[in-house]
């Protein structure tokens, strides 16, 4: 269908638009082969493209010299012919003929604004800002159609997973975690309940996923202080647990390993089995004021491959995380 409607155009535009296409596309596949690695095969088509505009600029170059060289006079131009009666001319309007200049101009023209946009859009970073490598995160997922469970409307100051997602999900993240060329893939915010408390205790999380690493952070609203759980830490394996402050409040470095568990669902392709160990994660609990009188923010970080930031890096994102997390609409109902 394109090359029918190709076909169609007058000769002027028709040819300098297909040298234009095969010189952009010959260029950019060859730039494929030769610098990206590509292999042989763009090259060899990269080139055929080259070829073939190059075949059409001959069409257009012989096309041009003839129509600047007059034709050769006939054996029936050279013979005198009686001349005839004359006769009043009736003068009629000049027919203008296109221009084939400044239509093959104009078809150039248009199509190298059109090259040049794409090009400068193909330089542009992903999120249309400037240009400062600073790509746009995952647009955070919230149910909003659930309804807010009720320890959130009984709790004074509760956030929302909503919140916390918008206070995570930040362009300096990566950046924060190590990996700056990356952007999130996926960011979401759940407003759950704390486990074993009869859906009585509010504990919002929010998770943002990178190809390397995944961030979650939540709150709960209980009465366990950082110090009480610093102590619990004790009776197991806190070999790993390290006290610190952040903010000005106290906070508690912990090591435990995530829960993997998979499903059957009817693909045949696995089956259910019992709740395996999955990889390290390291988190960081951070009392909600300086005075710890209950409650915490827990960041917590993890990677398939088993691989953590440095501690150091925890700490980063909670110094820049915790203080933008307010309340939204959602919150204050």
């Amino acid at each position: 269908m394109l090359g029918f409607l190709v076909r169609l155009l007058p000769f002027w535009i028709r040819e300098p638009l297909v040298i234009l296409v095969g010189t952009v596309f010959g260029v950019r596949i060859l730039f494929m082969a030769l610098v990206d690695g590509e292999g042989w095969v763009p090259a060899v088509i990269g080139a055929v493209f080259l070829l073939g505009a190059a075949l059409r600029v001959r069409v257009v170059v012989h096309a041009l010299r003839a129509r600047r060289r007059p034709a050769p006079a006939t054996e029936a131009e050279l013979v005198p012919v009686t001349p005839a009666p004359v006769t009043p001319a009736v003068r009629r309007p000049v027919e203008k003929k296109p221009n084939a200049f400044a239509q093959a101009s104009f078809a150039i023209g248009l199509f190298a604004v059109i090259g040049g946009a794409l090009w400068i859009e193909g330089k542009l970073p992903e999120d249309g800002t400037a240009a400062t490598g600073a790509s746009r995160p995952a647009a955070c997922r919230l149910d909003e159609d659930e309804e807010l469970p009720g320890a959130y409307r009984s709790t004074p100051g509760a956030v929302t997973g909503a919140d916390l997602c918008r206070a995570l999900n930040g362009t300096e993240l990566p950046e924060l975690l190590g990996t700056p060329a990356e952007r999130s893939v996926y960011a979401s915010g759940t407003d759950n309940t704390a486990p074993l408390t009869d859906r009585k205790v509010a504990q919002p999380e929010a998770r943002v996923e990178f190809e390397t690493y995944t961030v979650e952070l939540s709150a709960t609203y209980n009465k366990l202080t950082v110090a009480q759980y610093a102590k619990l830490t004790t009776y197991g394996d806190g070999r790993d647990a390290r006290k610190l402050t952040v903010l000005g409040r106290p906070a508690l470095l912990t090591s435990d390993h995530m829960m993997k568990i998979q499903f059957d669902l009817g693909s045949g392709e696995g089956a259910s089995g019992p709740v395996e160990q999955g990889p390290l994660a390291r988190t960081l609990t951070v009392a909600f004021d300086g005075k710890d009188r209950g409650g915490s923010y827990d960041l917590t970080v993890w990677s398939e491959s088993g691989l953590l930031p440095d501690d150091s890096a925890l700490v980063d994102i909670a110094e820049a995380v915790l203080p933008r997390i307010t309340r939204g609409a959602r919150g204050q109902d």
